[in-house]
C-alpha cells in the first residue's frame, strides 16, 4: 500500500481572505468555488496538492482558539526555494513571524501566523 498527501482541508471564518492569502501570498491557484455539504468553500491547487477551504456549516460548533498547541493539527509546512526571500516577501505583506529564518537539522526554517492565526512553517533543504 502506498500513501501520499492528497489534500489539506481548512475551516475558516473569512473565505475570501483565506483564498486571497493562498492565492496572492503563497501562489496557489483557485481551481473552483464549491460547496462542502451545505457550506461555501473553494479548492486551490498548490503545486499539485489541493487546499480545500470552507466556512462553518449552519449549527456547526467549532472551537474558537487553536493558538496553543493541541492534539491534532499543529501547522502546515511549505517547502520554498529560499526561506529568507519568502520571509522578506511575507513580512512586507504584513504577516507576523514568531521564528525568523533559522538553521535546524540541515534545513532553513521559519514560522509565521497566516490568516485566522494558522501556523505555517517555511522549509528550505540545505545542501
Amino acid at each position: 500500500m502506498t500513501y501520499s498527501l492528497h489534500h489539506v482541508h481548512l475551516i475558516c471564518r473569512d473565505l475570501e481572505k483565506m483564498i486571497g492569502f493562498f492565492d496572492k501570498a503563497i501562489g496557489a491557484e483557485l481551481v473552483e468555488r464549491r460547496k462542502f455539504g451545505t457550506a461555501d468553500g473553494a479548492t486551490l491547487d498548490l503545486q499539485g496538492i489541493d487546499i480545500n477551504l470552507r466556512v462553518a456549516r449552519e449549527g456547526e460548533n467549532l472551537r474558537e482558539n487553536l493558538t496553543p498547541s493541541s492534539y491534532g493539527y499543529d501547522h502546515i509546512g511549505l517547502q520554498v526555494d529560499d526561506v529568507q526571500a519568502a520571509y522578506e516577501d511575507l513580512s512586507k505583506r504584513g504577516y507576523s513571524f514568531f521564528m525568523p529564518p533559522t538553521e535546524a537539522a540541515g534545513l532553513m526554517i521559519a514560522f509565521f501566523k497566516g490568516p485566522e492565526n494558522i501556523t505555517i512553517e517555511l522549509v528550505q533543504p540545505l545542501d
